[in-house]
């Protein structure tokens, strides 16, 4: 099978290629892109998935070659492939979300956000903790498009937490649709207990 998905932003790839895979037992699904990220995305959901995938170049467009029933080998150095790590290793990130926007195009940096988590969770790289303070508490409130993916994120492991005095500023405190409300002390302390803190907004 193959999915023609040149011209389509990420998660789109992604989420095509999740629902071929779905409907076959074992065998080869195909997706053509025309961008290194979504190429990167497509192999690292693959790998995530336990499948064997292939990255080739063709001009200017990107094919990865999805093989169902074949376990991953161990990452080189190419696009889209990693060492290999334990998974515990690899999810020991604390992640702390200062925005409900990418960037300052509000409507466009929503779009991206959505797209971030979307992507982070088809790829199955999920951190360990996600914290949300200032305006990222909106995307645990109010934002009904990012709440249903913020809870399957929440579903594969990760632990969510909101500033309870952002929630408090913002008068959300009765809002809170997923996770848990939090301190800056799940900051200081994940940034003390886990390998890696990486900051968004």
């Amino acid at each position: 099978m193959i999915i023609d998905a040149r011209g389509l932003s990420c998660p789109k790839p992604v989420l095509l290629a999740q629902e071929a895979l779905a409907k076959i037992g074992e065998g080869i699904v195909e997706v053509l892109v025309d961008n290194y990220g979504s190429a990167d995305n497509l192999v690292m959901f693959a790998q995530g998935g336990g499948c064997h995938a292939e990255l080739s170049r063709e001009g200017a467009d990107f094919r990865v070659k999805i093989v169902k029933g074949y376990l991953c080998q161990p990452a080189g150095a190419g696009p889209g492939e990693k060492k290999e790590e334990p998974a515990d290793e690899r999810r020991d990130i604390l992640m702390v979300v200062a925005s409900d926007q990418l960037g300052k195009e509000e409507n466009l940096g929503r779009m991206l956000m959505k797209g971030f988590f979307e992507t982070m969770k088809v790829t199955k790289e999920v951190p360990h903790t996600v914290f949300f303070l200032n305006a990222g508490v909106k995307l645990t409130t109010l934002d009904e498009e990012m709440v249903p993916v913020l809870k399957e994120i929440e579903r594969m492991g990760a632990e969510i937490f909101s500033c309870g005095t952002c929630l408090k500023y913002y008068g959300l405190e009765s809002s809170l649709k997923v996770g848990y409300r939090g301190t800056t002390n799940n900051i200081t302390d994940g940034m003390a207990d886990r390998r890696k803190t990486v900051w968004i907004g």
